[in-house]
């Protein structure tokens, strides 16, 4: 079964370009049902039942499992084996009705324009670290980028003059999205005052370096997010894609069409993007409550 999972990820990183974490998280889905497996003696793909995998699944959630972790486990075990079935290593597809969990609908919660406004300012020192900071913080929100996002874009990625920044998404897919006013004068101070201070020899051509001049990891980016927030006084805990929220609800409030919101998120479909106008819908509904007659 390793073998058959290591084909499968040189499959998922050379043909199909996902992402280093998309791998990892598959290998390690795919290495726990191996285990398991063999725990009850199933050491070929070939032996693979769909009441094993239902049997598998039942068991990671007595185990403690999310809801949201059990279906993407699910999802790596159905797309494993038809990579295995379509390569003709199995005869037939024992995952192909293998159900996936449904998973109760959450809505974003994106900060208000007010807080966002707090957290971009919390970085208000002179260091090269705060105003990178600054620079990283006014970048995710002004362009609603995903964590990875801002930690592999480039130097030759961003377009001063005109204004816009070339971002690869998922599935190695490239997209251009404009830079706010202050977002980009944020990254010129950046590049020209900051960023030369942080560079060393092991420096790569990301725009965002950590202290020894590497490239930032996402769990910087998440710890950065946190540290500002509380010094911007926002009791709840956020996260970076809760940036991203904002990005994309502040833009539909403000009257921008969805189509183009779709664009700059990167979503391959609108329905993605269309959650954005329920949480508007939902404000809208909490403000007619609040301030109708009959409300």
């Amino acid at each position: 079964m390793q073998e058959c999972i290591d084909s499968f990820l040189l499959y998922l990183a050379t043909e199909r370009g996902l992402s280093t974490n998309y791998q990892l998280s598959t290998r390690a889905s795919l290495e726990r049902f191996v285990a398991w497996a063999a725990g009850r003696g199933i050491e070929s793909v070939a032996a693979v039942t769909l009441p094993l995998l239902s049997e598998f699944l039942i068991a990671e959630k007595k185990r403690g499992l999310s809801a949201t972790s059990i279906k993407l486990e699910a999802v790596a075990l159905r797309i494993f084996f038809r990579f295995l079935t379509a390569r003709s290593r199995i005869a037939s597809d024992p995952a192909e009705k293998l159900p996936l969990p449904r998973l109760p609908q959450t809505l974003p919660q994106p900060l208000s324009q007010i807080d966002m406004a707090k957290l971009v300012a919390a970085p208000a020192g002179e260091t090269p670290l705060e105003i990178r900071d600054r620079a990283l913080l006014e970048l995710l929100y002004a362009c609603g980028l995903r964590i990875a996002e801002a930690c592999s874009v480039r130097l030759e990625n961003l377009d001063e003059e005109g204004g816009v920044i070339r971002v690869t998404g998922k599935g190695n897919k490239t997209r251009l999205i404009p830079v706010g006013r202050a977002a980009l004068d944020a990254l010129k101070f950046y590049l020209s005052n900051a960023r030369p201070k942080l560079v060393s020899s092991k420096s790569g051509g990301e725009i965002f370096l950590s202290v020894r001049g590497h490239e930032l990891t996402p769990a910087r980016i998440w710890q950065l997010v946190r540290h500002y927030a509380k010094i911007a006084g926002i009791e709840e805990a956020i996260h970076p894609h809760q940036l991203r929220h904002s990005f994309a609800t502040h833009l539909l409030a403000g009257g921008a069409d969805l189509r183009i919101i779709q664009e700059m998120l990167g979503h391959a479909s609108i329905a993605t993007t269309q959650i954005y106008t329920q949480v508007d819908r939902t404000q809208l509904k909490s403000v007619h409550r609040n301030f109708h007659p009959r409300g």
